[in-house]
């Protein structure tokens, strides 16, 4: 056993324990493949977790193979998809299949795009740290559903949001009361949007943004966005790769909006500790917010279910963040 699989194996029994109730009560197909370093790990980690498991190679099976190894399954049975890549099973949308029958799901996709120093963040980010997440996410949540309004401050510049937000959606590994059980790991986020998007107001600097390849981008510099009833009405200290973003956005939206406002809460990610997939680190402890009218989680006036096309991540040089009266952000750490 490598040592990263030493680190992660421990980690991942406490996920399927605490987050997933998974006893040998229940079957579990775990599907992998062996096409990068991380995969390996994990395939690895979860054989010492889960002994009595069915383990697929994506590539060495059929599409109709793999398929076939879910229909034994019984509601509250886990399956575990190890990607490097994302499986395609011809039409079949696996996490959404599954969940159909009352599956457990964990995935991890993407793996590939995750080496070296990458693949020790990304297992650091496997930890599940029960009460830091189902607290501190709990309280974050709580903050976020009473609030009147906030502020993000990014090191001098502020974002206001002068309305109360939508309620607070969780990604804390707690599925108590919810009709799906799993999705993408590594966890740790709580996110909203504004109520009245006309009331996203000032400018904010970000450190990194998702690319059109989907990996993150570090520009040499922070780059500032102007905001306007939340859409992106100017760029300061732009990149080329940026300006592509932008131009591709409006392009095919007219406008860039800005409205996922997330709360990132995944220590093992920082400004410094990152890693190149932008769905991954997304968890990032921190403020991130999307661009572009796709965020189906909260329907709004003037915005149809399906037609937003962008949803492109950036992350905020959070210095402070404040909810009503009460900081909940500094010193790079949540304080709720």
């Amino acid at each position: 056993m490598s040592p990263l699989t030493q680190i992660a194996a421990p980690h991942i029994s406490d996920i399927l324990r605490h987050s997933f109730n998974h006893t040998s009560a229940h079957q579990a197909v775990v599907v992998f493949d062996t096409d990068c370093e991380l995969s390996i790990i994990l395939a690895d980690a979860y054989r010492a977790c889960l002994p009595d498991a069915l383990f697929i190679n994506f590539n060495q099976s059929t599409p109709e193979a793999v398929l076939d190894s879910f229909v034994p399954l019984k509601a509250h049975d886990l399956v575990v998809l190890i990607q490097s890549t994302s499986f395609r099973l011809k039409a079949f949308r696996i996490r959404v299949e599954l969940f159909k029958r009352q599956l457990k799901v964990i995935e991890h996709p993407h793996l590939a795009r995750m080496t070296g120093e990458q693949a020790t963040y990304y297992v650091d980010a496997l930890a599940y740290d029960l009460d830091y997440y189902r607290g501190v996410g709990r309280a974050l949540q709580h903050k976020i559903n009473a609030a009147p309004h906030g502020m993000i401050d990014s090191g001098g510049e502020q974002l206001y949001y002068n309305a109360p937000f939508e309620s607070a959606k969780v990604n804390i590994g707690d599925y108590d009361g919810m009709v799906n059980i799993g999705g993408q790991f590594p966890i740790g986020e709580v996110f909203t949007e504004s109520t009245d998007l006309a009331q996203v107001n000032g400018r904010v600097r970000m450190f990194i943004f998702g690319d059109t390849t989907f990996k993150i981008n570090r520009p040499p510099h922070p780059i500032t966005l102007v905001i306007e009833r939340s859409q992106v009405v100017a760029v300061e200290n732009s990149t080329p790769a940026f300006d592509l973003v932008i131009e591709q956005i409006t392009r095919d939206e007219g406008v860039v909006w800005v409205r996922e406002l997330g709360f990132g809460m995944n220590r093992a990610f920082t400004k410094t500790r990152t890693v190149e997939d932008i769905g991954t680190y997304e968890r990032m402890c921190g403020i991130h917010l999307s661009l572009g009218a796709k965020h189906g989680i909260y329907a709004k006036p003037g915005f149809k279910r399906g037609d937003g096309k962008y949803h492109v991540d950036i992350f905020v040089d959070t210095h402070r963040v404040v909810l009503g009266d009460d900081d909940v952000y500094k010193d790079g750490a949540w304080v709720v």
